[in-house]
């Protein structure tokens, strides 16, 4: 029988349109997924939209519309921006959806039946916007923890779910399975909360109507954190028998403020419906803007959509995988995503795929050419690639999606190396066997980036796999088929074209020109210009960083004294060429490490479309000259 994974995300609250802390979540979810469906299970991945509760009647209110109205406007831009970030999710859950409706009411009565449910009153704090209930204790300086805003004080009649019978069962399943929660830290914060005396939970509302009312007392609504739990048995189907098919989830990805709710809340709820607990919650962490959470009244909204658009679905996933480590915090910033998309994507990933294929292109006939015998460098290649499929393989099983993306990447830089080593442009007629035999290397190796590649960048794989013209689609293969020799002597490629758009300096100020306000003229006073220490330094050597293609390592003198400078120049002057050139300098830059070599300076060079050109003076100077 196939394998089963099932693995879900939270549902969001739609009072607010989709922002990038959202988007975070489903696509590390999406790319979980996306790679059990190649290692051959079969996935149910399901998100969706929490439409109840008070924060949506008030925000339904404002806009002047019934509730019902604005959540089927909220859902829809939700899942118009996964389509754009191509999450590939099964399910759609939303909880005005009549199957989780009735999930709800059954599971209600289920836990009444079995004694968990009584009535009392409520009289406490309570967040709307978080829609959740806190003691003094849990609060941080008499503010919601989450929001920072005062919480409304509360007091009605209200059904109370008895979940302090299962705090002692919850504290030992966490206790003797250390994967349950992850990562560790979070772990130990829920067993800290849990070693306190646990309340039982208030779960219904009587103060306003929009929610699921409770079986057989309509004036009370089912407290939207007991509603919104639920998802993750009516996307599966339950009560139908055949949400046992699925059940217990594989995977729950949730953010680090409701971690209590699925770690607790939503534990106790299933101890007493009697059903397994989730095998594993997986706690993320915040996506911040300028270290501050994403707000609107903050104003650092960060719309996915719109950076989808802009840059690129692919991008944007390669981005966030890349820079922030599932579990941890990570900052926001479109100057690093431009960076990722012209360094690493342009340059290194797409800058490969295309080269290789372009040459097959043009000198093969566009056909895998016939190899010959392996040199030592080709079948280190070739091992390489099986290496990194299991490497890659080894970090999505522990959740590393950004070290299992490194590893990718590095493959296809090495495949750079090899590319330039192998010198096929002078080996076409010097050595046309030993030409066939490195390209042969490289298109397997292209053929095994675009599935490694696949539930990372969905779209880049399925464009490599065309221009292979490979059958049916990338995702649709299985991972083990990575580390093999898949294309044969004679197999016939389409035209290339290129995998991004690479962002040229133009382009780039124009954008920075956008996104800044209009600031009046600044002129540099005398003093400001004193600061720096400008001379007239000579190059006495010069090299190539290795690994490197733009920076070059400079030893300068200046009256004697050798200092080390890192210029980002490789692309438009060799070494030789700055052998005894005098040049301008910054000397009191503060030093920098550049590939790991201490810079101490800057060299200044003046830039024309594109074309650079380092300053240096018109008649011979004194090494250590100052420049006034």
């Amino acid at each position: 029988m196939q394998k089963k994974f099932f693995i879900s995300t939270a549902i969001d609250y739609p009072s607010l349109e989709p922002h990038i802390g959202h988007a975070y979540e489903k696509i590390c979810a999406d790319i979980v997924a996306r790679f059990k469906r190649l290692q051959g299970f079969r996935v149910h991945f399901s998100t969706g939209t929490d439409e109840h509760g008070l924060k949506i009647q008030r925000s339904a209110e404002r806009a002047g519309v019934h509730p019902k109205q604005f959540v089927d406007e909220m859902s829809k831009k939700f899942q118009e921006c996964w389509k754009k970030l191509n999450i590939s999710y099964d399910d759609f859950i939303r909880t005005t959806d009549e199957k989780h409706v009735k999930a709800v009411e059954q599971i209600f009565r289920r836990i009444y039946e079995a004694g968990d449910i009584y009535k009392g009153v409520y009289s406490g704090l309570y967040c709307v916007d978080c829609e959740t209930y806190y003691t003094e204790k849990e609060l941080i300086d008499g503010m919601c923890p989450v929001h920072k805003r005062k919480p409304e004080i509360v007091e009605e009649e209200g059904y109370f779910f008895r979940m302090s019978k299962y705090q002692d069962k919850i504290l030992e399943h966490i206790e003797k399975d250390p994967d349950f929660i992850r990562p560790e830290s979070r772990r130990n914060e829920i067993i800290s909360r849990l070693k306190e005396p646990l309340r039982d939970l208030c779960i219904s509302r009587t103060g306003f109507d929009w929610g699921i009312p409770v079986p057989n007392d309509e004036k009370h609504v089912i407290y939207v954190w007991v509603d919104a739990l639920i998802n993750y048995l009516s996307t599966i189907g339950y009560p139908n028998p055949e949400f046992k098919e699925f059940w217990p989830a594989d995977l729950h990805v949730i953010g680090k403020d409701i971690a209590w709710h699925h770690c607790v809340i939503w534990s106790s709820i299933l101890l007493s419906l009697g059903l397994e607990l989730p095998k594993k919650i997986f706690v993320h962490g915040f996506i911040t803007v300028d270290g501050q959470k994403i707000s609107k009244s903050l104003g650092n909204v960060i719309d996915p959509a719109y950076l989808a658009e802009k840059y690129s679905a692919d991008a944007v996933r390669y981005f966030v995988i890349r820079d922030i480590p599932l579990g941890e915090d990570g900052d926001f910033s479109e100057n690093i995503l431009r960076t990722r998309l012209n360094d690493e994507l342009a340059d290194i990933l797409g800058n490969f795929v295309h080269r290789v294929l372009s040459f097959a292109h043009n000198n093969f006939n566009g056909e895998v050419p016939e190899p010959g015998e392996m040199s030592t460098q080709d079948r280190e290649i070739l091992e390489q690639i099986k290496i990194t499929s299991s490497t890659v393989e080894n970090a999505f099983e522990n959740l590393d999606l950004g070290g299992g993306l490194r590893e990718i990447i590095k493959l296809a830089k090495l495949g750079n190396k090899y590319f330039n080593d192998e010198q096929p442009w002078r080996t076409l007629k010097e050595n046309p066997r030993r030409c066939a035999t490195a390209i042969y290397v490289c298109i397997q190796l292209v053929r095994s980036l675009a599935i490694m590649l696949a539930p990372y960048l969905p779209s880049t794989s399925e464009k490599i796999w065309r221009i292979l013209n490979l059958p049916g689609k990338v995702h649709e293969q299985r991972w083990n088929s990575a580390s093999e020799v898949g294309l044969k002597q004679g197999h016939k490629i389409n035209r290339p074209e290129p995998l991004f758009m690479k962002l040229e300096n133009k382009q780039i100020v124009a954008e920075k020109k956008k996104e800044l306000p209009e600031k009046e003229e600044k002129f540099v006073t005398p003093e400001e210009f004193s600061r720096l220490d400008i001379r007239v330094a000579k190059i006495v050597e010069a090299k190539r960083v290795p690994n490197s293609k733009k920076l070059l390592e400079i030893k300068i003198e200046m009256e004697g004294e050798r200092r080390t400078i890192v210029a980002g120049i490789a692309e438009h002057y060799s070494p030789e060429e700055l052998m005894d050139k005098h040049i301008i300098v910054i000397a009191n830059m503060k030093p920098v490490k550049l590939m790991g070599i201490r810079s101490e300076g800057m060299l200044l060079a003046a830039e024309d479309d594109g074309r650079v050109s380092i300053l240096t003076v018109d008649r011979p100077v004194k090494s250590g000259s100052k420049v006034r």
